[in-house]
């Protein structure tokens, strides 16, 4: 028997229900501007999260993720073990970040996800609002959900406050970090 990347898959009128993040198919990244001229990508490969929606009262709707710090990726091990140090994350003193939504809205396919994110020690509040990119059974039984979202943050804020003067005016690494997130979940039995 073969399975086919293109088998069909049928909608999902009422996607309410729990959820665990499928790792192998979402992304957690990071976009900074480096040297005041380019952006650097990057992502984390290790975390874990569950998700409750209610279609019907979003607010009752919760997200709960965590990330483990050391498995950030920049595509340059320099530059990642750096991050990993105590001039950025101190990934060996704070080993997770996590995030604990407080506050969920909904306006047909766009959802606005309130919560707590915590890296190192220190606990704001982020809003990241997100798109419903589709929902299906898979063609192995799995109920599926998609969601894009991105958010700006200023690093500072969390004490992420490591940088280098450049010679022509600026800093080596922007303040400002967009998260990104493309998330692919399914539905607990």
């Amino acid at each position: 028997m073969s399975t086919s990347f293109d088998a069909p898959t049928t909608a999902i009128d009422d996607i309410s229900g729990d959820y665990t993040l499928d790792v192998t198919h979402s992304r957690l990244g990071f976009v900074a501007r480096h040297a005041m001229v380019t952006k650097v990508r990057g992502q984390f490969h290790a975390f874990s999260g569950t998700a409750h929606i209610d279609e019907a009262n979003p607010a009752g709707s919760k997200v709960d993720i965590s990330i483990d710090v050391a498995s950030i990726e920049t595509g340059t091990a320099d530059r990642d073990g750096h991050l990993k140090s105590a001039d950025f994350f101190d990934a060996e003193t704070y080993p997770t970040i996590t995030f604990t939504s407080t506050d969920v809205k909904r306006d047909g396919a766009e959802w606005a996800i309130t919560g707590d994110l915590t890296i190192k020690d220190v606990t704001k509040s982020v809003t990241i609002p997100f798109e419903q990119t589709g929902s299906a059974q898979d063609p192995f039984g799995n109920v599926r959900v998609g969601f894009e979202g991105e958010t700006t943050v200023n690093r500072k804020d969390w004490g992420l406050t490591w940088n280098a003067a450049l010679e022509t005016g600026g800093v080596l690494v922007s303040e400002k970090i967009k998260l990104e997130f493309d998330i692919s979940a399914i539905k607990s039995a």
